[in-house]
């Protein structure tokens, strides 16, 4: 399944080791991850969501918050994968999504691969969830064989579509959620005197055609302070905010809106 990302030829697994024909390795990480993120592909030292973003997307996904979403997802791809599917999780951080889709799907005997650019997220997710395949790499530069998986899950992560429809298979599905209007609209009315409402347009995929739309819509209502504070640290409007209005707008028990778009694609024959 793994391509080298140097060269792109296929990788062969040697024990602990994946090795290409020009004599490229990648060993397997303690943690069972594989990172296949060459230096020429790092948009940075250290590329990924920070820290201090990740521990707080961690500690808010695993108190429930936003598992009606993932329950949503688990249910499209329930309806729609065949018996033993392969599925791509892009952006997949430290596998809240990923486990909870394996854990569904264990029926149809599910076989998941996540993939990140941030290794301190991979590592996370590969030391919690042996059982599903992690990669640190580029969603612009996918390490996989042409035609590797049934489906992929693009959940508010950025990719390169020629990229997707390349290791997806002919008629291959892909499931992304973006945020819809009204999305955490009462966090960007304390930042902007006039709030902009993300687009209600569906967007379209170079090489995919879109199927269908479901929209999530949520209501989180008295959250503890703390739980406000990992919501605002997990989005990149808490740069909008000085510390002491984190402070002031946890402690004020808000209401907040949740709303997603989940849109389903087919590849196109064609690609």
């Amino acid at each position: 399944m793994y391509r080298c990302p140097l060269c792109q030829q296929s990788l062969t697994q040697h024990h602990n080791s994946f090795v290409c024909a020009s004599n490229h390795s990648f060993d397997l990480a303690k943690e069972g991850y594989l990172h296949l993120l060459p230096v020429q592909q790092k948009n940075s030292k250290v590329p990924g969501d920070s820290p201090l973003m990740m521990q707080s997307r961690r500690d808010f996904l695993n108190a429930g918050y936003y598992q009606p979403l993932s329950d949503a997802v688990n249910q499209y791809f329930s309806a729609v994968l065949p018996q033993q599917p392969v599925v791509l999780d892009l952006g997949c951080g430290e596998g809240y999504y990923s486990n909870r889709l394996m854990q569904a799907l264990a029926d149809k005997e599910l076989r998941l691969c996540g993939l990140d650019i941030a290794k301190t997220a991979i590592k996370k997710a590969a030391k919690s969830y042996p059982a599903i395949k992690f990669c640190v790499a580029s969603a612009w530069h996918l390490p996989f064989a042409d035609q590797s998986f049934d489906a992929a899950l693009k959940l508010c992560a950025p990719c390169e579509p020629e990229e997707l429809a390349r290791v997806l298979k002919t008629d291959g599905l892909l499931l992304t959620v973006t945020p819809a209007p009204e999305h955490l609209l009462e966090i960007k009315q304390q930042v902007y005197s006039s709030v902009r409402l993300h687009s209600d347009q569906i967007e379209a995929i170079p090489g995919f055609e879109h199927q269908e739309r479901q929209e999530l819509k949520l209501k989180l209502t008295d959250l503890p302070a703390d739980m406000v504070l990992n919501l605002l640290e997990m989005t990149p409007l808490a740069w909008k905010f000085k510390p002491e209005q984190k402070q002031i707008f946890a402690a004020s028990s808000p209401q907040i809106s949740l709303n997603f778009y989940l849109d389903m694609y087919r590849k196109n024959r064609s690609v």
